[in-house]
């Protein structure tokens, strides 16, 4: 049977690379509002009634509107913004976390933010089975492409709306702390206290770097056991990947010309100093819109994996 999905806010990043997963698929059929109506109140409010899914891609304030208009309706949501994802009543949509069962069958689930998709995949499983401590103040060092800052920042990084844009080579950002991604980190995996996030940006569109270091002083255990410990939580996984080695040179590469991706691979690197775990993926992809589409499938009872790119 083919089910409808509404993308509101299918011209933004996100929602155009759903919706390119999602081409071509006979189980689902796009209910879409042409130039003219896509921001009509009362055309959306219709859409969310109309629908069986519908996927948000919206900043914060936006998707609490889009769901209050979808109250009373049979819709099933999907919050790609980080307006819902430690609040009540939604599933947190990590289905590697949180079970795909629990996914499978939520009314509401949040997307995961991407900067957290690798911290909570290298970080949350250890806590949970007792091999980090949940207590000890951990630091997130990331880079992501630009354009996981939606349609400004990238117009930005491509000298469109900025006349030095074409000259950033590195954009820290969030530097007075306090950024929306830490209660997340934070509550899902189960922390004390909330990391010390150092997130930036680099001129590459798409791609991701998290990483997570663990001085020896802090746990002193080798970093086989950290590894075999993630490859067996994540055995069941064709998404998240663990590198059954780390590099002889010692060396990652994030390359920026490289095609949408929905896998996460998952490194560990040791040293006299310590540990330091490292995630690689597509911001845009199990970062956001593959995240999206992986929800989506488990919640209509089909292969998880179902137009992803893998």
């Amino acid at each position: 049977m083919t089910q409808t999905v509404f993308i509101d806010g299918a011209v933004g990043t996100t929602g155009l690379e759903i919706a390119g997963r999602l081409a071509g698929r006979s189980e689902f059929a796009l209910l879409t509002l042409d130039e003219t109506r896509r921001k009509d109140e009362a055309a959306r409010r219709e859409a969310f009634h109309a629908a069986d899914f519908a996927i948000l891609c919206l900043p914060d304030d936006a998707a609490r509107e889009a769901v209050a208009m979808a109250q009373g309706a049979r819709v099933r949501i999907i919050d790609a913004s980080s307006a819902h994802r430690v609040a009540p009543g939604w599933t947190y949509g990590f289905p590697e976390l949180v079970g795909r069962e629990v996914v499978a069958g939520a009314q509401r689930v949040s997307n995961p933010g991407c900067y957290p998709t690798g911290f909570l995949a290298l970080v949350a499983p250890l806590v949970r089975i007792g091999l980090l401590p949940a207590d000890w103040p951990y630091t997130v060092n990331a880079v992501s492409g630009y354009s996981g800052g939606g349609k400004a920042l990238i117009a930005r990084f491509e000298g469109v709306s900025d006349a030095d844009g074409r000259d950033i080579a590195w954009r820290g950002y969030g530097l007075n702390g306090g950024h929306k991604h830490v209660p997340e980190m934070q509550i899902q995996a189960g922390l004390t206290h909330p990391p010390l996030f150092a997130p930036a940006v680099v001129p590459a569109y798409r791609g991701m770097v998290v990483e997570v270091p663990v001085p020896r002083a802090v746990v002193d255990i080798d970093g086989d056991t950290l590894r075999h410990a993630l490859a067996t939580f994540y055995a069941d996984s064709r998404i998240v990947r663990v590198a059954q080695q780390a590099p002889a040179d010692g060396e990652l590469v994030l390359r920026g010309a490289t095609g949408p991706s929905d896998v996460l691979i998952l490194h560990v690197f040791e040293g006299a100093e310590g540990i330091r775990l490292i995630a690689l993926l597509d911001n845009l992809g199990k970062g956001a819109s593959g995240a999206a589409v992986q929800s989506l499938n488990l919640m209509a009872g089909l292969e998880e994996t179902a137009g992803l790119r893998l």
